[in-house]
């Protein structure tokens, strides 16, 4: 039988420089380290600014690295090198050919970029214009990291269970998702922290897999992150969870047992009927409301 994955999921808020978000998470990666965590997973744009929340932000596209060899990627390889553990990290990726992605990258304990996956869905609206820096992806790639397979969609893809069901399908037994959520600037009453974890614990329910999220804290461009990172396992039990402004790292134990057991008792992968699945594909046409689907305006 496989061995436990033992987990660690870093919680920090932007510092004001890529060198000092860089000091923070030799801190909180090499606590991890030590406390034998072999894979570490950090939150969405890890080293840089939330900087979509404002439109046509002056610096926005100065954020933007190449994959390999940007600030971001030197830094994870060396990080995970040091510390012989796998590492998942989050960068603003500026492609060879001038695309723009949101993009989740993932070192191996040599230090080398084992892959990368970018992000799928876009949000576009008050404090989350994504929209106008970059664009979805439409690949759902699956990592071996030796213990468990591990596939790494980016933060707004936690909303959707079609992508959820994809990577399960494609094998991944572990999701984690880098993530920058928090409040919604038109009504500040909404918290939609519990229904966030909600959607992503129903996910490791339907698919029989592990879920994690590492959230960002603090405020930046008026919106107030509310961390909560966690990590779940097939039966939607909570295994670690973080504050809401705290900056800390939590560790879990991913168990391959929980998994075999909880599929063997609820093998919801080998019994659906997607021949009966058809509508699933059917366009639907929402009424567009203020503030929806703003216009693209991806330039460097």
């Amino acid at each position: 039988m496989k061995a436990a994955l033992r987990v660690g999921l870093v919680q920090v808020g932007w510092s004001g420089s890529t060198r000092s978000m860089q000091d923070q998470y030799r801190i909180w990666i090499a606590e991890a380290a030590r406390s034998g965590a072999a894979l570490v997973c950090l939150p969405e744009f890890s080293l840089i600014p939330y900087f979509p929340g404002i439109r046509r932000h002056p610096d926005g596209f100065k954020w933007a690295e190449s994959l390999p060899g940007g600030v971001s990627e030197r830094f994870f390889s060396e990080m995970a090198q040091t510390h012989q553990i796998t590492l998942v990290g989050s960068l603003f990726e500026r492609a060879v050919d001038g695309t723009y992605y949101d993009t989740a990258t993932i070192h191996s304990p040599d230090g080398r970029l084992l892959g990368y996956t970018r992000k799928i869905h876009i949000p576009s609206g008050d404090g989350y214009h994504e929209t106008d820096y970059f664009v979805g992806d439409s690949e759902y790639p699956v990592f071996n990291i030796g213990a468990l397979n591990l596939a790494t969609p980016t933060c707004y893809d936690q909303w959707f269970p079609e992508l959820a069901r994809i990577y399960s399908l494609n094998g991944a037994e572990f999701i984690f998702y880098p993530t920058a959520i928090g409040e919604e600037p038109n009504d500040r009453t909404m918290d939609s922290s519990e229904a966030w974890q909600t959607v992503m614990r129903g996910h490791a329910i339907a698919n029989g897999i592990f879920v994690g999220a590492a959230n960002r804290i603090g405020r930046e461009n008026g919106i107030g992150f509310y961390g909560s990172s966690f990590i779940c396992d097939p039966s939607g039990k909570v295994l670690a969870q973080a504050g809401r402004d705290t900056t800390e790292v939590i560790l879990a134990d991913l168990e391959p047992g929980t998994l075999d057991h909880w599929r063997d008792h609820f093998p919801l992968l080998h019994q659906r009927r997607p021949s009966t699945y058809q509508d699933i594909l059917r366009r639907f046409e929402p009424e567009v409301r203020p503030g929806w689907l703003e216009d693209r305006m991806v330039q460097g």
